[in-house]
Parts: structure tokens; sequence; C-alpha cells
């Protein structure tokens, strides 16, 4: 058996063990109030980190550049309630207009 179905078996016993652990969890420790918030607020996190990084990164770099105006245009029009699409729409027209100057 090669190293690559080795890792293959082993990533499948261990994402089995993970979701066997996640269903085993007893319905007090799931009920339990900080859980709660926990599990609303880590998705927001997990959000944040991803559009950090597609902004800003740049391999191992950081680049400041057209995508952080398109970002925050995004966010302004967000705090306005601004429906989604004209939100995208004008960030990404933003960022496309910065990146031609």
């Amino acid at each position: 058996m090669s190293s690559v179905w080795v890792g293959i078996v082993i990533m499948v016993v261990g994402c089995f063990a993970l979701k066997y652990a996640g269903l085993s969890v007893p319905e007090r420790v799931l009920d339990h109030p900080s859980t709660k918030r926990a599990a609303d607020l880590i998705p927001v996190a997990l959000l944040g980190a991803l559009i950090a990084v597609q902004v800003v990164a740049d391999g191992d770099a950081l680049r400041i550049d057209a995508r952080l105006l398109g970002l925050v245009v995004a966010a302004v029009l967000l705090a306005l309630r601004v429906p989604f699409l004209p939100m995208v729409f004008a960030a990404a027209l933003v960022a496309a207009l910065a990146r031609q100057l």
C-alpha cells in the first residue's frame, strides 16, 4: 500500500471519529449558552478571516490594492443596508476602476 493510500485511510478514520465525537456530545453541553454563542460567532470569524486573507494577502506578502477599496465600499454599502447584489456590483465596479487607475 502506497503512502497516499495510507494517508487516505487515516483521513477517513479521522473524519469518521470526528463525526462520531460530534454526535456523541451530550445535550446539556449543546444547550449551554456559551456553546450556542460560540456556534453563532465561529462562522462569522471564519468568514472574516477568509475575506481578510483574500483581500490583503498575495502569497506570503501583504498587499494593499484595489481589492481593499472594493471591500471598504462593500462595508459602507452594507452599513447603509443596500441589497446584496447592488452591493457586490458596486464593490466590483469600484475595484475594477481602481485597478485601471
